[in-house]
């Protein structure tokens, strides 16, 4: 496992991108596989050895013939070293990720080292395992080889009880290489996360795993020591396969237990953070997301949720801009296709606001500061308007279209817009610039105008004209707040109280008067 010394390892690991290429294993990463190998392993050794020795055999090697058990114990004590030593030498050239190209120019030499690097990460527990599988499956063969001498029966037994050991011992490794090398899977699967599934799922794969060398090969070996009892009946007393068998159920069920524990471990993990990222989401946060820590469908769905979290956030951005460009009301309708082109006659109130001595302004004044006095003037418009349940139809350059029962309908427009623009002169008053409010009601066209491909949502209707001509109005008035007769009339009795005719006047565009009222004085 060579270190690439002196590459700082990017942010996210990932393959894609030469500047965030994949680095070989963090020294902290190496350091931890190799102790989990060697510690398993010699544990495993020991443990094999004192059951070959004094429990198992059907002729023990002490009762063997003089020189045995010795011979045994001095192998065993140069084998493990010897395999100790080969496999991490062996393991550290093996498990490693191929340096990076020399040129940093060459695309193809980039893509096939993004794929080998993937490949080497993901690989590297199997060939973890395949390092510590050997060295056991040539011990076998030694420790069959050198008892074959002394008894074929105890050469086979010691070789029975060294393979099941082994197999029970190389399973936990695998285990524990999974889970220490999970940040390293993270690092490569950030950017590039698993789109496929295998032949066989990878949970029913580990859960039928961890059965099998957990649980199926130590209960194996109780039954083939059954089996030799009953073949060999001379060697085997009834204290003697008690013993046996009690020793491999206890082995059955550690074995078992820790092969179960992390493999439910391996599964549990990766659920677990998804549950708490989809907790955090139901609670608003979309920003919740999960590494991708699996190559497995548990990585695909670690990726999946990432995606949906994602095309969340997306779309929330997406109807934040879209209401403040056309309104919160408007974007939900929309959203929820519950607006068609054309329009329909609704009970609307209008308010019309409109800046007084803006062209002054405009020519006057920088227009970064104009546009700075703009922003201001409207957002306390906006302020007002929703609080009064409104919504705005539109910004004309220095003036403002709010609109009261659509899209959204509520039940006393009128007064709701009176209200607004009650609150609104009082906040607008003594400021500079001043502005017009002209308030109308009535029945009005409210719907979309304009193409399929390019349209908006607004409301057409003699209330609008006559606020945008009554706001003109208003600018003469002390208050310069100005309502039609219109609204005043429809508006409840409360509303309709803090009223009071103060002109009549005939509007500029239109036939009939207009009964102009002002708010009363206090």
């Amino acid at each position: 496992m060579t270190t690439d010394a002196g590459s700082p390892v990017g942010s996210a690991g990932s393959l894609r991108g030469r500047g965030t290429v994949h680095r070989d294993f963090r020294p902290a990463t190496k350091a931890m596989v190799g102790a989990q190998v060697v510690v398993s392993n010699v544990v495993g050794a020991a443990i094999v050895l004192g059951l070959a020795g004094y429990v198992l055999p059907t002729q023990s090697l002490v009762a063997a013939p003089e020189g045995a058990l010795v011979r045994n114990l001095w192998t065993f004590g140069l084998y493990l070293a010897a395999a100790v030593l080969v496999g991490l030498v062996w393991g550290y050239r093996w498990v490693r990720v191929p340096p990076r190209p020399a040129d940093p120019d060459d695309e193809e030499a980039w893509s096939r080292h993004r794929t080998l690097a993937r490949r080497a990460v993901l690989g590297a527990p199997m060939r973890i395992t395949v390092v510590q599988a050997v060295p056991w499956l040539l011990a076998v063969l030694l420790f069959v080889a050198i008892n074959a001498r002394f008894s074929l029966t105890v050469a086979l037994t010691v070789g029975c009880v060294v393979a099941l050991g082994g197999i029970a011992t190389v399973a936990v490794g695998y285990r524990l290489s999974e889970l220490t090398l999970r940040g390293e899977v993270a690092r490569v699967l950030a950017e590039d996360p698993p789109t496929r599934l295998g032949t066989l799922p990878a949970v029913a794969a580990r859960s039928l795993g961890a059965w099998l060398l957990g649980t199926g090969v130590p209960v194996l070996g109780i039954a083939l020591a059954a089996a030799a009892s009953l073949l060999f009946r001379d060697y085997y007393t009834v204290t003697r396969l008690g013993v046996v068998v009690l020793v491999l159920a206890v082995v059955a069920l550690a074995v078992g237990f820790l092969l179960t524990a992390l493999t439910s471990t391996a599964i549990t993990t990766p659920l677990m953070a998804v549950r708490d990222a989809l907790r955090r989401v139901q609670e608003g946060d979309l920003d919740a997301r999960v590494e991708v820590s699996d190559p497995t469908e548990l990585g695909m769905l670690q990726a999946g949720f990432n995606e949906m979290a994602t095309g969340l956030q997306e779309r929330d951005r997406v109807r934040e801009v879209f209401g403040r460009h056309v309104g919160r009301e408007v974007a939900r309708a929309a959203l929820a296709d519950e607006i068609e082109l054309g329009g329909e006659v609704r009970e609307v109130a209008v308010v019309f606001v409109d800046i007084i001595g803006s062209t002054e302004m405009a020519f006057e004044r920088p227009p970064q500061e104009v546009v700075a006095v703009l922003n201001a003037f409207f957002a306390e418009v906006v302020d007002v308007v929703e609080a009064h349940r409104g919504w705005i139809d539109k910004f004309e350059g220095d003036a403002a279209l709010a609109v009261f029962g659509a899209p959204d309908a509520i039940g006393d427009p009128a007064s709701a817009a009176l209200g607004a623009a009650r609150d609104l002169a009082g906040r607008l008053a003594g400021r500079d610039p001043g502005a017009g409010i002209g308030v109308s009601a009535g029945p009005a066209v409210a719907g979309n105008i304009g193409d399929a491909r390019r349209y908006e949502y607004t409301v057409i209707g003699d209330p609008v004209n006559e606020a945008a001509r009554l706001c003109d109005v208003a600018k003469g008035l002390p208050g310069r707040l100005a309502a039609s007769d219109a609204a005043v009339t429809r508006a409840g009795q409360e509303e309709a109280g803090q009223w009071t005719e103060v002109d009549v006047v005939r509007l500029r565009g239109r036939q009939r008067v207009t009964h102009v009222h002002a708010p009363t004085p206090a």
